[in-house]
């Protein structure tokens, strides 16, 4: 079988040698397309001055453009061990170019990775039962401006559709807030189902978020405990879904409707509210991000 443009085995191939196949227990969906790896690798920029984190290389498919594109160095996280050997081949033909953490990517300590490694981009096809959660760790992080230049993920399209929402849209919820007050993020492209191994029931979607380097202030976990509780009964006035955390009395301090529902609000007035709340829990405080 002829070699791919990199001098490595076709992905097949590697699929094929090493008995891999996806596990759902995992999120997995392997990505054997090359050319939409590549794509996923011009879409985060020039990687020749950084080191790039990678989340679930599986087989290693987007491993082997971030390395072809130019990429400095490439950390791959990876709990799957039948995927290891696969990624020695490519650890073997990139010397000295590829480090690859057999571990927990929620458990990973990412801000260590990019104080060892210099300046970082997070470039990653994530596992579908974990890309939310990662996402929003990252987003949450401390401090601010984050351990990493620039974020290019591969989430599900609605997943997707809900980062870059914006407010009074079906899709705007806590995603967008979050990923709205520290960042701007677009929707680079779409990838069909088709292009995967096992094709998963959606269209995906690759997100390229860049961080602000000067956000508006707030405490990142309480924006975070707010919104969650305004989104999870989205369809309740605010004073309802806001019951717990001071409801009517810290809408009408801050001048918001009580009546009004968690879509309608614009990513300031969360913030504000969030200052409020977190000035009443914790009068001696002040808001993060500044």
């Amino acid at each position: 079988m002829k070699p791919a443009a990199d001098g490595l085995p076709p992905l097949r191939a590697v699929l094929d040698e090493y008995g891999l196949s996806a596990l759902k227990s995992l999120g997995q969906n392997f990505l054997l397309d090359l050319n939409l790896t590549g794509k996923i690798a011009r879409t985060a920029g020039a990687l020749d001055d950084c080191t790039v984190i990678e989340v679930g290389p599986g087989p290693g498919g987007l491993t082997r453009a971030l390395l072809f594109s130019g990429a400095r160095k490439v950390v791959a996280i990876e709990r799957d061990e039948r995927c290891l050997a696969a990624l020695a081949d490519i650890e073997a033909h990139y010397p000295g170019r590829l480090e690859v953490i057999a571990g927990d990517a929620l458990a990973t300590d990412y801000a260590a990775i990019a104080q060892r490694e210099g300046p970082v981009k997070i470039v990653a096809n994530l596992p579908y039962n974990i890309g939310t959660e990662l996402l929003v760790g990252w987003l949450t992080a401390e401090p601010w401006p984050p351990f990493y230049l620039s974020m290019t993920l591969m989430f599900q399209k609605e997943v997707a559709q809900r980062i870059v929402a914006a407010p009074g849209s079906g899709a705007y919820g806590r995603l967008g807030v979050l990923a709205g007050w520290r960042t701007r993020a677009r929707i680079a492209f779409d990838v069909p189902p088709q292009a995967f191994i096992p094709p998963p029931k959606v269209t995906s979607s690759v997100v390229h978020v860049v961080p602000r380097a000067d956000p508006l202030p707030a405490n990142a976990d309480v924006l975070a405990r707010l919104t969650k509780a305004a989104f999870g009964q989205r369809r309740k006035m605010l004073r309802q879904s806001l019951k717990s955390l001071g409801g009517e009395e810290l809408l009408s301090e801050a001048g918001i409707d009580p009546t009004r529902r968690a879509e309608t609000l614009s990513v300031a007035e969360f913030v504000s509210l969030a200052n409020l709340l977190e000035a009443k829990t914790n009068p001696v405080s002040r808001p993060a991000g500044r």
